[in-house]
């Protein structure tokens, strides 16, 4: 059988796996084609969709922890309703100054490496990953718990199962598509806003003749609280609650981090997703506490706050019409609380991609996956939320201690970035002096919830979070120095290109003598297929020890390069020609250095996410051009191989032979110790 029939007969079986994998993922999407960015991008409101549950949804777990701090002066609650309403407004109006100032995404991770220092935005970034794989531990555990309320109490063995379950499904849909992980969420987000908009309403026009009876109740509890506990005692009870209250703050910041996802005009889309995430959550919030006042609403054994509120609000419809509507509400909130881990799998893979891109972790965590999702993120992040569901056995309440305080060490970093943006800026900005005021409200409110948070959950299980926290900014300064160190080492190797060249034209003079023009393919002559990665140290030392080793046997060279899309490159259109256009210059100069030495030489180039699939399939047009050609590629080695250097260093021309190989192509892999 002929190497042609081997590669039809390999490429049959790739074929049925590709089946297969669209059966599960979907169809593999062109990046080339330019209305791939305006199909996989969101507008407004699926965004707000998107990226706005996990706002949403927090109002099932932080107005009532809230609530529930203040004790016996319920009626404090107004107050930090107030309170928490004005800080929804200034995180999003500090957010939406951020989005314009980052245009290109990136969020806390960006603000605190741009204005601090890389160092900062590490931690910033580190803080942020910790918190989003919480984000989809605590949505999908208390989703879990919600929805087996509902159930017989000897089903509850079961909860942890249908968790993570739920796990693996937000993370399937995931790797579908950002859209296709949205669209089936839009139903259930709108149930819920529609059923606790007119829980709200409907309780406020219903009361309107005892608001003024509020008003007095509530002074009343001022005075008894001052009496009782002092003015700042009261003070004290007010902060505590709306520190503890923390959590419905968590997910105004995905906006910024998912920038690359939204539909053009970028910054536009997300100041109106942020506007519909702020009134949203505001309005919400503030209606429940408003609720919870005018319902008397109390702690009852097994029912959430919200639960007692809408038996309470339904209490004269008629048994079948009220329990309707509250099971229809507690379910939509049961749902919308597993809806909101998709904050999580969107803003946590970008998040570590741009770390990646920066090398504060390894590369491969910016690749894009044929359906231009960052597929290994989504993994990293499903796969560490699973864990810490197990570890702690899906509890929402050992998961809500760990949560939220990560949250606002990235809001404080940002804030404090942009104050000192907004600092240096010295006029240069119209406006400033309105920015810097927002930015600066927004480091004091931030700060002083993440230090009240630190000092009230520490010792309840907040150093948890602080460990996990620590030990990956650890790490990441650990795989920064290893890739520094590396860099330093092919720096040295790129200087050595000039010698590399020189030793080429003396090769080549003496076999072939001096050029004129370009020389004729001889299809009789030996191929070389020379896989590179640019036109750089590594690649003209591989072909170095090609003319070392083998002397004059090959006489045509083709250079083979396939350009990386990443998050880095996969932007627009415009990012995208310019790679290939680059990948293109750097063939040229490859092939440009062999025809003037009197070698033939010929540049094949692509662009892809996976370069060992579009090598692959570029392969069989250069074996039908040249039978006879022999294929290789540079590895770099390290003096002291570990499992570590090969985590942090792609694998990628060992699978390239492997899969050639299987075609009976020949493949020598050249070695360059570094």
């Amino acid at each position: 059988m002929g190497i042609l029939e081997i590669v039809g007969l390999a490429q049959s079986e790739r074929r049925l796996g590709r089946i297969l994998k669209t059966l599960v993922l979907g169809k593999s999407r062109d990046p080339r084609d330019a209305t791939v960015f305006r199909e996989l991008s969101l507008v407004a409101f699926f965004a707000w969709v998107g990226l706005g549950a996990d706002g949403l949804s927090s109002s099932c777990y932080g107005p009532p922890e809230a609530f529930l701090t203040l004790g016996d002066h319920p009626y404090l609650g107004l107050f930090v309703g107030l309170g928490t309403v004005l800080t929804i407004f200034v995180i999003a109006a500090s957010y939406s100054q951020i989005v314009e100032l980052f245009p290109t995404g990136g969020g806390g991770y960006f603000v605190a490496t741009k204005l601090l220092s890389p160092w900062v935005g590490m931690v910033s970034g580190c803080a942020l990953l910790i918190d989003y794989v919480l984000t989809i531990s605590v949505s999908i555990a208390s989703g879990a718990d919600a929805v087996f309320s509902f159930l017989p109490l000897e089903w509850q063995q079961y909860k942890l199962e249908l968790a993570i379950v739920l796990v693996i499904l937000m993370m399937v849909l995931n790797m579908r598509g950002v859209k296709e992980s949205v669209m089936p969420l839009v139903p259930i987000f709108l149930t819920f806003l529609a059923t606790h908009v007119f829980v709200v309403l409907y309780g406020l026009f219903t009361h309107v003749s005892q608001m003024g009876v509020l008003a007095r109740s509530v002074q009343a509890d001022v005075h008894e609280t001052v009496s009782t506990l002092g003015f700042w005692g009261m003070i004290f009870l007010a902060l505590r609650s709306y520190s503890m209250g923390a959590g419905t703050y968590t997910g105004i910041e995905a906006v910024s981090n998912g920038l690359p996802v939204l539909r053009e005009p970028r910054v536009q889309t997300a100041r109106l997703t942020m506007r519909y995430m702020a009134f949203s959550l505001a309005f919400i919030v503030m209606g429940l506490i408003l609720g919870y006042l005018l319902y008397d609403v109390r702690a009852e054994p097994g029912k959430t706050l919200n639960a007692v509120l809408f038996d309470r609000a339904t209490a004269g419809w008629g048994q079948r019409a009220a329990g309707t509507f509250v099971l229809v509400s507690l379910l939509s909130e049961a749902i919308l609380l597993c809806v909101a881990a998709q904050t999580g799998f969107l803003g946590g893979p970008r998040v570590l991609a741009n770390m990646s891109l920066d090398r504060w972790f390894p590369t491969r965590f910016s690749v894009l996956s044929d359906r231009l999702v960052i597929q290994n993120g989504i993994l990293i992040m499903g796969g560490l939320s699973l864990a810490i569901m197990v570890f702690t056995k899906g509890s929402v309440r050992l998961l809500v201690v760990l949560y939220s305080i990560n949250v606002f060490i990235t809001f404080s970093l940002s804030q404090l970035g942009m104050v000192r943006h907004w600092w240096l800026d010295r006029g240069r900005t119209k406006g400033r002096l309105g920015k810097l005021l927002i930015n600066g409200v927004g480091l004091v409110l931030t700060g002083f919830i993440l230090v009240s948070m630190v000092m009230f959950k520490f010792f309840e299980g907040g150093w948890v979070t602080l460990l996990i926290t620590g030990t990956l900014i650890v790490l990441a300064m650990l795989v920064r120095r290893h890739y520094r160190t590396v860099a330093l080492q092919l720096h040295r190797l790129d200087e050595l290109a000039e010698r590399a060249e020189s030793y080429i034209h003396q090769s080549a003079s003496k076999e072939a003598g001096k050029s004129k023009g370009k020389p004729a393919f001889d299809p009789k002559a030996k191929t070389a297929v020379l896989l590179v990665s640019g036109f750089n140290g590594t690649g003209l030392h591989t072909l170095l020890a090609i003319m070392r080793l083998f002397g004059s046997t090959f006489k045509n060279f083709v250079f083979l390069e396939v350009g990386q899309l990443d998050v880095g490159t996969f932007k627009g259109p415009q990012e995208v020609e310019h790679l290939h256009a680059q990948v293109r210059d750097d063939l040229n100069r490859y092939v440009n250095l062999m025809n003037k030495e009197g070698f033939y030489g010929e540049a094949v180039s692509d662009i892809g996410v996976d370069t060992a699939e579009v090598i692959t399939g570029i392969v069989p047009a250069i074996i039908k051009k040249y039978p006879g050609a022999v294929f290789f590629g540079g590895k770099l080695l390290f003096l002291n191989e570990s499992l570590i250097n090969r985590l942090l260093h792609n694998q990628l021309v060992f699978t390239i032979q492997k899969r050639l190989h299987r075609l009976g192509i020949p493949f020598v892999i050249l070695p360059i110790y570094v």
